[in-house]
């Protein structure tokens, strides 16, 4: 059972994905969608990083011990000065790897 559901979710996956990428299929979406679908993945990322950057143990961690706080800062200032995402990737990721190993 849980083998179909794997499979039934990957041939969803997989045609959604085909129906809006394929150039030669006629779908094509008006304005309003392409819009509204231009914020999905700002929030699907936010859904991600927020809760990690945030929460430790169940309970807000806005400290400056926390490695994750002081890391996201700094990605995302070297993100708004440089606008060089393997900038950003390798200076916080050294940044967060650094600060974990010393707080």
């Amino acid at each position: 059972m849980i083998l179909l559901s794997i499979l039934a979710m990957t041939v969803v996956v997989f045609l959604s994905r085909y129906l809006f990428l394929e150039p030669r299929l006629p779908v094509k979406l008006n304005a309003k969608a392409q819009r509204l679908l231009s914020y999905s993945s700002p929030a699907v990322l936010t859904a991600i990083w927020a809760p990690i950057v945030f929460v430790h143990d169940d309970k807000l961690a806005l400290s400056l011990s926390n490695p994750y706080l002081i890391a996201a800062i700094i990605a995302a200032t070297v993100a708004w000065k440089t606008k060089n995402v393997i900038a950003t990737t390798v200076i916080s990721m050294g940044c967060f790897f650094v600060l974990n190993a010393w707080l």
